[in-house]
Order: structure tokens, then C-alpha cells, then sequence
């Protein structure tokens, strides 16, 4: 696939579901607050290896500032994933009457919310080319 972006997409919904995964059997054992954050750095580290191989290729970036840089850009995203989590979870669904998998639909929706702004970080920053 040559479009960098869909490619982008094919590994961004990949992560999502690792890190969907990873929530739900943390879950299991830690609050939904925690849970969120605890997938985190698991589905950070598939994201970056994918990336690295299938979308971003060319860069000019030694790959260990690669990983920093990628860390940097998805901490701003974790605290956006946080805060789209939690504020549905306990204060937008319940207030919509919405009670269906709460915890997975806040998660679902956290997830997909960074999506632009970290592929633009990643373009220009992260992987950037001469």
C-alpha cells in the first residue's frame, strides 16, 4: 500500500486493538482509570515497532530518538486517551442515559480521538525525512 496514511490507519486500528485488549485484562484486576493508563506503554510499544516498519520507513532519525520522540508525542496523546475515557465513562454516558459496555465505549472513542494529531507529530517530528 502506498498511501503513508492509510497505512497509518491500518496500524493505528491494530494499536487500538492491543491497547483495547490490554485495558480489558488489566481491568480485570486494577479500576478503569488505572487500567487505561496501564495499556498504555504495551500498546505505545506495538505502535512504534509498526510504524517504524510500515509506515514510516525513510527516516533519517536514529531509531532510539525515534522511540523518545514517539513517547513524547503519545504522553500528549495519553492524556487526551485519559480524559476522553474518563470524562464519558462517568460524566457523558451516564448523563445520556447510556449504559451499555460504558467502560468499553469511552475507551473506544479515547482511543480513535488522537488520531490526526499524532499522525501529523510522527510525520514531521518523530519519523521526519530531509
Amino acid at each position: 500500500m502506498k498511501n503513508r496514511f492509510a497505512r497509518f490507519l491500518i496500524v493505528g486500528v491494530l494499536t487500538a486493538a492491543v491497547n483495547m485488549l490490554a485495558r480489558v485484562l488489566m481491568s480485570r484486576f486494577v479500576p478503569f482509570e488505572y487500567a487505561v493508563a496501564l495499556a498504555f506503554p504495551i500498546a505505545l510499544t506495538f505502535a512504534f515497532a509498526m510504524s517504524k516498519v510500515y509506515v514510516f520507513q525513510m527516516s533519517e532519525v536514529v531509531a532510539r530518538r525515534q522511540y523518545l520522540r514517539f513517547l513524547l508525542v503519545y504522553s500528549v496523546a495519553l492524556v487526551q486517551v485519559w480524559l476522553v475515557s474518563v470524562g464519558m465513562r462517568y460524566w457523558i454516558l451516564p448523563a445520556i442515559g447510556w449504559a451499555y459496555h460504558p467502560e468499553l465505549v469511552a475507551h473506544t472513542v479515547a482511543v480513535c480521538s488522537p488520531v490526526l494529531m499524532t499522525y501529523y507529530a510522527h510525520k514531521v517530528f518523530t519519523f521526519r525525512q530531509r
